[in-house]
Formats: structure tokens, C-alpha cells, sequence
């Protein structure tokens, strides 16, 4: 099949349509609830397994305000195309679809499209994978024909990350600015229960359809989920990787951080520009000196920036991966924000791989996971703490910026009120970050998700009356986007909440300059006692 077999109940689904085309006198009638994500993948999966041995796909979709009529006209109609077809004999087969596999020659000679997901970090993850030998290219901001193509060639169910991303390298194949026989496109494959496992299913579904079935299309992963043997993730390719993390969430956390006060405008966007062709060319030339040369130079020189004082409510941005980071996905809430008089935060995109390793040590003490789970999850904690360790203390030591929890903190706070068996999507992480925000001093909170995602609702949207329970002042709203979601309506709930953030700055008395916040304690890396719940 040729998406990632990934839920039990599915496999069922597809066994079954497998078996309808081994029996002449048999159609196949699938049945799916409003707004299930998961029919988004296997929905099309079905269609194709039937399609392929020329049978009909029938889908009904079921919620509590159906017209049951309208479900009556559906089985008729297959009924007559049925009988239609047995009295003429019609059954047009289609063929499946072949995986075009990425060769060694192909590295030395294609261009690799890579969609946008973050742009603070991506500019430099861009150039490491440069330095490996890959001629990748990092497609620019995300316009709304992107958006357009995305909605034809991706079933609309699907995640609004999916039909960005994948619209967005659709679009730059039809530019026609490459060469169509030297070109691949490269997704991410998180693994896990989310459906952003199975992007790559709908991204190659969607270059069928639009006539791109030659273009070879690559899995970053670390999970070994899909081999090409001209694109390996080796081991000195992730070190420099999270190297170019680090800078985007050094870089990022400073910026939003001063932008707000600035007493010259354009002075903070213009000091990030200067370092950030500071940090592309030691990714370049690799040298560990002036790598941290380069942190500590950022943090002294924002730490210097002449700035007003001001006094702005900070507002904290958690939420799905791709939505949180990219500005097209979330209609540029960081501006937006800033130009209503807030100032921003959003988490390290660090903290998200930590996450996913803390999760390999709950795998093995509670879900019957392997002893390596165990070693791989504590190692890989300890690699990616150790990693951002020089610019913690960096942070620490400053006059204006605050420094990342540890995930064994994060889980901890999380633990106390969900269970951290919460592994799909962003899972318990959303919910510990909003904690450890609310912790922090930044009660005012934006929790933005794609409709539809079923795992973010739970623990983003879902637990909201539970935290404004444990913490009265608490100010969340959730905002769910999609290709059809209402700007002004958006607009008009992040005012909401901005106005009851100015409302309690002012009734507390409540003093936010960019100078003398309290800091968190200096960093420490923590030791190996896993934090769980009672």
C-alpha cells in the first residue's frame, strides 16, 4: 500500500477492501464520522486498493445530523453502477503506484525542494544539509495559490499542515524554474500514531494526480521508516543539525524578546539578520570555536540593544508543530501580536525532539518498550540538554532573557494533572508547555492546532478548563486554522484575549520591561531520575 500502516483498526479496513477485489459479486461501503482525520489517510488508501482491480468506492460520512436520504441516494446509485457493470462486463483497473527510489548518482546531480516549516531554523538546517553534499533548496514563505494547490490534490480532510506543505511544492514544480529530471522533494516522517507520519502518502498521492510521478520523494526520518540509498541521516548530519537548532532557538527567543521595546524600529530585525550570516558560515566551515563565539555574541549584543521600557503583556504561542512555527500556517501571529502592543514567546523547537525522547523511556516503564528504548531515550536526552548547555548559561548570565526548562521539568509539571501516555501529536508537551509558561510568569497563553487534530484538541484545546481550574489566572483562547478558517474571526478572539491580558497587567500593576524580568535559575543539566507520576 503506499501509505504507513499505522492504526490496527485500519489494517482491518484494508484487508478488507483487499479481499472485496478477489470477489466478483462484492462492493466494498466505508463509513466515517465527521471530522475523523484519520479517514483523511485511509479513505484514499481504500479507494486505491479498490480502484486498482477496476471495483467502485462507496464513503458515507456518518455525524448526528445526517440526511438519511442522501445516504439512501449513494447506496442506489451503487447498486445500478453494479448491476450496470456485471451486465456489460466494465471494470477499469487502475494501476498502483511505484515508489521512485533516490540513487547515490542522483545526489550528485538533483535538487532536493524542501517545504517550509520554520523559518528561523530552517535557513540553517538548509545549509548543513549543503555541507553533506545535498543541493537542497528551502522553498520561500508560503503563498495562498500554494495554499490553493494543496486544497485540489489533498483530500481536505487532511491537516492544514499537510495541504501547506505539500501545495507548496507542487507549486514550485509547475513554476517551472527546475528541471523536472533533476528534481526531488524531501518531507518529514515523524513516526508515531500522528498522520504527519503519513504526509509522505498524501505528498506522492498528489504528485501522481498532478502529473509529477517521476519526481523521487525523500523521508527525513530517524526511524528508518524509508530507505533511499543517495540520502542517509548520518550521525555527523544530525550533531550539525542540532547545532543549527540551537542557533534558530537562540536567535528566536532574543528577537521576540527585544523587538517588542526597541527604541529605534528595525534595529532588532536588522541586528538578527547580521547573525544569522554570522551562523551560516561557521555551519560552513564548521569550526567549534566560533560556534561559540557566535552565542555568546548574540546574547551580548541583544542584551545591549537600545530599547524603551515599555510595558507589554507577554503572550505565549504553543501548539501543533507546524502551525506554531510557520507564519503562513498561523497568519503571522507573532506580528499580529506585536503590532497589538504584546510581546511574544514561543518555545524551542528543541524542546518538541526531546519530547519525542522522554517519550522512549515512558514507552519502556509503561508500555511494554525495549530495554533500548530506555538507553536511547535517557542518551538522547542527555546529547540534546548537553547541546544547548553553553547557551543556557549564556542566557542565564544575562540581563534580559530567561532559559529553557528541562524536559524532566516540563513532565513533571504535566504529570500532575494528565497522563504522560499522551504520545500522539504534541501530546502531554502541549500541555506542559502552557504549565511551564503559566509557571513562568506568562498566564496570557494562544494554543493554535489544525481543525481536525484529534490529538492536539485533547491535549491542547481539551485541557483548558483544567488548567484555568489549577491557575485562575489563566488566559487561554485556542484558535484552529484550516484553508477556510475566518481571519477576521481569529483577529477578533486573539483581541479578546489581548484585552483581558491588558486588563489584568493594569489591575495588577503589573510592570513588563524588557530589563530586569526574573530570570530562571542558572541551568543545569539534569541527572538520570525520570520524573513520573505518583
Amino acid at each position: 500500500i503506499r501509505v504507513v500502516d499505522q492504526w490496527m483498526y485500519h489494517s482491518r479496513l484494508y484487508a478488507a477492501a483487499s479481499f472485496v477485489t478477489t470477489q466478483a459479486r462484492l462492493e466494498l461501503v466505508q463509513l466515517n464520522s465527521f471530522g475523523c482525520g484519520l479517514d483523511a489517510i485511509t479513505s484514499d488508501q481504500v479507494q486505491e486498493i479498490l480502484s486498482s482491480k477496476g471495483k467502485i468506492y462507496t464513503i458515507l460520512k456518518i455525524d448526528e445530523g445526517t440526511n438519511l436520504g442522501a445516504a439512501k441516494i449513494r447506496i442506489r446509485s451503487l447498486m445500478a453502477v453494479m448491476s450496470e457493470n456485471e451486465k456489460n462486463g466494465i471494470a477499469k483497473e487502475e494501476p498502483p503506484h511505484k515508489r521512485i527510489v533516490f540513487t547515490k548518482e542522483m545526489k550528485n546531480h538533483h535538487t532536493i525542494l524542501c517545504p517550509q516549516m520554520s523559518p528561523m531554523h530552517f535557513e540553517f538546517l538548509q545549509e548543513v544539509f549543503k555541507t553533506d553534499g545535498y543541493n537542497i533548496e528551502l522553498l520561500p514563505t508560503v503563498e495562498k495559490h500554494a495554499v490553493d494547490e494543496g486544497v485540489k490534490y489533498v483530500n481536505n480532510d487532511a491537516c492544514y499542515p499537510a495541504i501547506i506543505v505539500i501545495g507548496q511544492l507542487l507549486e514550485a514544480l509547475q513554476s517551472g524554474k527546475y528541471d523536472l529530471n533533476h528534481t526531488s522533494v524531501v518531507i518529514s516522517q515523524t513516526g508515531g500514531g500522528c498522520r504527519a507520519t503519513n504526509y509522505i502518502g498524501l505528498l506522492r498521492k498528489a504528485l501522481n494526480e498532478a502529473g509529477f510521478e517521476n519526481i523521487p520523494v525523500l523521508s527525513a526520518n530517524l526511524y528508518g521508516t524509508e530507505k533511499n540509498p543517495g540520502f542517509k541521516i548520518t550521525v555527523g548530519l544530525i550533531k550539525k543539525a542540532i547545532k543549527a537548532v540551537v542557533y534558530g532557538d537562540l536567535l528566536m527567543r532574543v528577537l521576540h524578546r527585544v523587538r517588542p521595546y526597541e527604541r529605534v524600529s528595525g534595529a532588532a530585525d536588522l541586528l538578527y539578520e547580521k547573525w544569522v550570516k554570522r551562523c551560516k558560515s561557521q555551519i560552513i566551515t564548521g569550526n567549534k570555536k566560533d560556534y561559540k563565539d557566535n552565542l555568546h555574541g548574540i546574547v551580548e549584543e541583544f542584551d545591549r540593544l537600545e530599547i524603551t521600557t515599555a510595558r507589554k503583556p507577554r503572550v505565549g504561542v504553543v501548539g501543533e508543530i507546524l502551525v506554531k512555527y510557520h507564519p503562513t500556517a498561523n497568519n503571522n501571529i507573532v506580528k499580529l501580536l506585536e503590532n497589538e502592543g504584546a510581546e511574544v514567546l514561543l518555545p524551542d523547537l528543541l524542546d518538541f525532539f526531546l519530547y519525542c525522547a522522554y517519550d522512549l523511556i515512558y514507552k519502556y516503564q509503561y508500555l511494554s518498550g525495549k530495554p533500548s528504548h530506555l538507553f536511547l531515550g535517557k542518551f538522547f536526552i542527555h546529547y540534546l540538554e548537553n547541546s544547548r548547555k553553553v547557551m543556557n548559561a549564556l542566557l542565564a548570565k544575562s540581563r534580559r532573557f530567561n532559559t529553557p526548562s528541562s524536559i524532566y521539568h516540563k513532565a513533571s509539571l504535566a504529570s500532575k494533572i494528565m497522563s504522560l501516555g499522551h504520545h500522539c501529536g504534541e501530546g502531554w508537551f502541549l500541555t506542559a508547555e502552557m504549565i511551564d509558561l503559566i509557571k513562568s510568569g506568562v498566564a496570557n497563553i494562544v494554543c493554535v492546532q489544525p481543525f481536525g487534530c484529534l490529538p492536539n484538541h485533547v491535549t491542547g484545546k481539551g485541557m483548558i478548563k483544567e488548567l484555568k481550574r489549577n491557575f485562575p489566572q489563566a488566559n487561554i483562547t485556542a484558535l484552529d486554522y484550516d484553508p477556510g478558517a475566518s481571519e477576521v474571526n481569529q483577529l477578533n478572539r486573539l483581541k479578546l484575549m489581548l484585552s483581558v491580558a491588558f486588563k489584568n497587567m493594569k489591575g495588577a500593576g503589573e510592570s513588563t520591561p524588557a530589563l530586569g524580568l526574573p530570570r530562571t535559575p542558572v541551568y543545569q543539566l539534569p541527572g538520570d531520575n525520570l520524573l513520573m507520576q505518583d
